[in-house]
């Protein structure tokens, strides 16, 4: 989180990549742990918990969670990396405790923080999706016990244990999606010239398009779903994978392949393009003309 921006080139594309690829890792592994809980939407409802609300506190239970760890986090200087951002407001956490570290100027200024939409979007479409088995285990389990109706249904009851794997999934897909900003601005210093009219003309549709690679989003997708049938059969107790011709689904999966694939298809690469093109909208901020000629003819 620190050191990595202290050697080497932060805006080289191979080292974006590979931060990248280890945070499908990341995600992936964290999804899995998530999904052996039920859904536990009582969580992710605001004034749910009287508890919360006797404290002073009228979010979600998932909220207050990650302010707590935020707050603890930020005191420990998280929030002085420029790959991370917080998703309780700034003005709400405490200053680090440890003196600040040196970072060198990598990415313009800004103020995009797309966190609130990644909150959105794995609340009320990702966790419904995977954790739809251990949702309907649960339910089962409950029938034989003669609870019935809407008593058998989504909660195992599992808050704290659910609510601290959501934090570390939420924060590794935050952080991925805000490296869209590194990956925008490396582009953007091999050819300012090619981003400039676009920018000043605010055509978003002509910047997405500067940094769109189909194949490369196809090779990610292709990735993802080696690595989510590879980490997510059950293992044997003698060691072994269940056996399949070729990467077929298996009935011992501990996560939906498809959901995961839909989670970057759908929400993770096309945020990080919004991410991107925000980012490179007021790359030219504060500049006046004679200095967006001077960056023009890479004079800098």
């Amino acid at each position: 989180m620190s050191q990595n921006f202290m050697t080497g080139d932060p805006l080289s594309l191979d080292r974006i990549r590979s931060v990248l690829t280890r945070l499908e890792d990341t995600i992936i592994f964290s999804l899995i742990e998530r999904a052996q809980f039920a859904h536990n939407p009582r969580i992710y409802q605001r004034g749910a918990f009287k508890e919360l609300e006797e404290l002073g506190f009228s979010g979600s239970w998932l909220d207050w969670f990650l302010k707590e760890t935020e707050i603890f986090h930020a005191k420990a200087r998280r929030y002085t990396s420029p790959d991370q951002y917080p998703f309780t407001p700034a003005s709400e956490l405490p200053k680090p405790v440890l003196p600040p570290l040196y970072f060198p100027e990598i990415l313009y200024p800004n103020q995009i923080n797309a966190n609130a939409s990644i909150l959105s979007f794995y609340t009320r479409a990702i966790v419904p999706r995977i954790t739809r088995r251990a949702t309907l285990a649960l339910a089962a389990h409950k029938r034989q016990n003669g609870i019935y109706g809407d008593g058998e249904f989504e909660d195992d009851g599992n808050y704290g244990s659910a609510a601290t794997i959501d934090v570390e999934v939420l924060q590794a897909i935050s952080k991925r999606v805000h490296y869209g900003k590194f990956v925008s601005e490396s582009k953007f210093i091999q050819d300012p010239a090619a981003f400039i009219p676009h920018i000043q003309s605010r055509d978003r549709d002509e910047l997405e398009a500067l940094i769109t690679k189909p194949e490369v989003e196809m090779k990610l997708l292709g990735r993802l779903q080696k690595k989510v049938e590879t980490y997510s059969p059950d293992i044997a107790a003698d060691g072994d994978a269940p056996k399949a011709n070729g990467f077929k689904k298996l009935n011992g999966e501990k996560i939906d392949t498809d959901g995961v694939l839909d989670l970057y298809e759908s929400y993770i690469i096309p945020l990080t393009k919004e991410v991107e093109v925000d980012y490179l909208l007021h790359r030219l901020d504060g500049m006046d003309e004679e200095m967006i000629e001077r960056l023009r003819k890479k004079d800098f």
